[in-house]
């Protein structure tokens, strides 16, 4: 289970002065508060800058970019910071992070900065100074690591929100209360994840883009085993191989009452339509591309 992390202040150099630098200590908790919702892209570019980072350095930290609403913090996209840090002090470009922000809004202006991320399984001494940094610059910032490292075998990805503590006029400190984190997606979103999930069983690692019907045969072809699933399970149930779950029986009872309502005649003249209208834009485009290179092959001679 996640727990609180309590930090208490002592004093470290950064890049611009002194200021509290923290010592990582543990509290019993549970996760509460908002629920962070991450975007596949986000991590995309956290692993990509951790890979770009320069020589020697031990972590990656950026902007986390998204919105806010009542109950949960989506985070659609991200971008690194430059920083250095030591032992004893950390130094961050935060001039080169406002001219970053400045230009996301420029092309994305519902984006607003939501927290900060850094590479690594564990909140580290010099977390709670950039925390102070982003606590300026947005309301209540969450703070994302991303253990790039891989222990365990996985890519942890853990979410904490700040809150003071201590005692006033004397050591005060700062808790990491973790949250809660769900990935989601776009559909765009999701037709890159599945083409990536593919390169783990290719024998180079590589993958192409699939045609249209392609992906048209292999939606049919998974839809058709999953269907097989169901079936075998309704009857396993029915034969009394398998006890019956309330909670699969609705969501079957769900599967069943979306299917529209519709004659196999009308559902094969539909879907035949369908397929004629993909075949004609399948078409033009190909015709669209030829013009166009032979255009360019007339325009250079």
């Amino acid at each position: 289970a996640l727990l609180p992390r309590v930090i208490m202040a002592s004093t470290a150099t950064t890049g611009s002065g002194t200021a509290a630098a923290p010592a990582p200590a543990t509290a019993p908790g549970l996760l509460n508060g908002p629920e962070v919702r991450v975007h596949p892209v986000v991590l995309s570019a956290i692993v990509d800058s951790y890979e770009r980072r320069n020589e020697g350095a031990g972590r990656v930290i950026g902007t986390l970019l998204g919105s806010v609403d009542k109950h949960s913090i989506e985070v659609t996209n991200c971008f690194s910071v430059p920083h250095n840090e030591s032992e004893d002090e950390v130094a961050v470009d935060m001039e080169f992070a406002k001219n970053m922000y400045e230009l996301h809004r420029k092309v994305t202006s519902n984006e607003q900065i939501v927290g900060w991320y850094a590479t690594g399984h564990d909140i580290t001494e010099h977390s709670v100074l950039i925390h102070e940094y982003y606590s300026r610059e947005a309301h209540n910032p969450i703070h994302m690591t991303v253990d790039t490292s891989l222990q365990g075998g996985h890519m942890s990805i853990e979410a904490y929100i700040s809150s003071p503590m201590g005692v006033p006029g004397k050591t005060m400190g700062v808790m990491f209360t973790p949250l809660t984190v769900k990935y989601v997606y776009y559909e765009t979103e999701r037709i890159g994840v599945d083409l990536l999930m593919k390169t783990c069983t290719s024998p180079n690692r590589s993958v192409g883009l699939t045609r249209d019907l392609q992906q048209v045969r292999s939606a049919s072809s998974q839809v058709q085993d999953n269907l097989t699933t169901v079936l075998q399970y309704a009857e396993d149930v029915l034969s009394g191989k398998v006890s019956a779950d309330n909670t699969v029986g609705r969501f079957l009872m769900d599967l069943v009452n979306q299917v529209p309502k519709i004659s196999p005649e009308d559902f094969e003249s539909m879907l035949n339509s369908n397929i004629n209208d993909l075949l004609m834009v399948t078409y033009l485009a190909n015709l669209t591309q030829a013009q166009i290179a032979l255009n360019e092959k007339l325009l250079n001679l």
